[in-house]
């Protein structure tokens, strides 16, 4: 080779081992041979003279930018290599002057794209005049590796500082939260984990609470239906709320929720503590769904027990009857607000004790400040619950679109339905009603015969235009016969 000669490529870089004693024995040849000989044991290979100038041209991989290493013959060997590799060659040329084994040493070279070029560099004497032949192995497959496995670190890194947040945030959550926690193992239901909360409410020690079983924490007779939530949560996922005694009086609601951990089941198991001696009642979930739809439902509802006094309403009543809480209702007589002069709540609450269910029972409802409405009523006696009840739902027949039939406005308008009152009314409220029954069906009549015309519908019915205008207000009729077409 001459300074002149351009770049060779080549391939097939052999094993690293021997190359000490490989030195030794190329002291005697040519450096132009002793570099051709080396070139197939790395991926750049050059000549350097005693004072580490690079005196002849660049064998390089195929794989490796030629146009770096074009002006590298004439330059110094450390010219070549960035400022912090600079040292390393320093002490390989040190080496190879003072006859020293030779050593592999990381350098990197700047390219022109701003990027380094990491090789590995072993320098082998050849010759006698001090000559160098310098062996690199291209170190990039290396170095992107290296940068994966610390990219790698990293995340590894975050993750776990992210896992030790969110760790730190469950521990504080689960010690500040006033409700009490507990963490059960699915296969075996013992407890493994619980809040001080819970330690308090069930009034055991943590460190004694945390390894037990679930069930040793509350009432024995509870143990069948600690039983069956556990069965529950395995086979479907969910369990409705128990009632659950926790010693003496007291009581606790413990709802349960399914979760998932390194292929593990755990529930998480909450527990509100009911008032001592409230007897309260854990309604399902499905059944206090049930209960907000009935407490928002437009028509009203209403809960009475076999005396006829309120138990619950809906918030339609409460706007029907003009009442501003559900307390003022509450204790009182349904008489106060539905019916006619009590004949027909009589009759209502009779058929519903007497048959179970009554439907479209036609009356009135009074509110608190004078209004009176009609509305049509179904009841259903609950007879089997303790205590038994009665629920009332009442629908304003206003709302209806379908045409009012005069003669089928009351159960009263029947002979049949009037006997049944007997025996159960008295006869002179009987008899007051059936009479304004019929006082107001002649009224209405008179008024479609004559068109609305009210004074002639008076003097049909010979009454005075201020009595009938008195009955009209009294009935309610008012309103619906329109203006007068006197």
């Amino acid at each position: 080779m001459n300074e002149n000669s351009a770049i060779k490529k080549g391939t097939s870089p052999l094993s690293e081992r021997g190359f000490g004693a490989l030195g030794a024995n190329l002291e005697s040849v040519e450096p132009a041979l002793a570099a051709s000989i080396l070139s197939s044991a790395g991926d750049i290979v050059f000549i350097l003279n005693a004072d580490g100038v690079i005196i002849d041209g660049v064998f390089a991989a195929a794989d490796l930018p030629g146009d770096v290493f074009v002006d590298w013959p004439g330059k110094s060997f450390a010219e070549t290599v960035t400022v912090e590799s600079r040292p390393k060659v320093k002490d390989m040329l040190h080496d190879v002057a003072n006859d020293q084994p030779p050593r592999w040493r990381h350098v990197n070279h700047l390219i022109k794209a701003g990027e380094d070029l990491p090789v590995r560099y072993m320098l082998v004497k050849a010759g006698k005049e001090g000559h160098a032949v310098a062996v690199g192995r291209d170190m990039r497959p290396i170095a992107a590796m290296q940068q994966r496995l610390v990219a790698a670190e990293l995340s590894i890194e975050q993750e776990y500082a992210r896992l030790r947040h969110a760790e730190k945030r469950y521990r504080l959550l689960m010690q500040v939260a006033t409700e009490a926690l507990m963490v059960v193992d699915g296969r075996s239901g013992r407890v493994v984990e619980a809040n001080p909360s819970a330690g308090s409410l069930l009034n055991k020690p943590l460190k004694r609470l945390v390894g037990s079983a679930l069930s040793d924490s509350f009432s024995g007779a509870d143990s069948d239906k600690i039983a069956a939530m556990l069965a529950s949560l395995r086979s479907v996922g969910r369990v409705d709320d128990v009632a659950l005694a926790l010693g003496g009086d007291q009581q606790a609601v413990a709802s349960a929720t399914v979760f998932r951990e390194d292929n593990a089941v755990f529930y998480l198991i909450r527990l509100f503590p009911l008032a001592a001696g409230s007897g309260g009642v854990v309604v399902p979930r499905a059944q206090s769904q049930a209960l907000a739809a009935i407490h928002a439902m437009p028509d009203a509802f209403v809960i009475t027990d076999f005396e006829r006094r309120i138990i619950a309403t809906n918030t339609a009543f409460l706007e029907g009857a003009q009442l501003g809480s559900e307390e003022q209702a509450r204790g009182e007589m349904l008489d106060r607000w539905l019916g006619r002069v009590g004949v027909d709540t009589g009759l209502l609450f009779s058929s519903v004790v007497e048959q179970g269910i009554v439907r479209q029972f036609s009356t009135v409802m009074r509110g608190q400040f004078g209004t009176v409405e009609d509305v049509e009523v179904s009841a259903v006696a609950l007879k089997d619950i303790d205590p038994p009840a009665i629920g009332f739902t009442i629908r304003r027949v206003a709302r209806r679109t379908a045409i009012d039939d005069p003669g089928k406005r009351s159960l009263l308008r029947s002979v049949d339905e009037m006997t049944k009152l007997v025996g159960k009314v008295p006869l002179k409220d009987l008899v007051r009603e059936t009479a304004d029954i019929i006082e107001r069906l002649c009224i209405e009549a008179a008024l479609q015969l004559n068109d609305n015309n009210r004074a002639s519908s008076a003097d049909m019915l010979g009454l005075s235009r201020q009595s009938l205008y008195v009955k009209l207000h009294r009935y309610g009729i008012e309103d619906k016969a329109g203006p007068d077409k006197d």
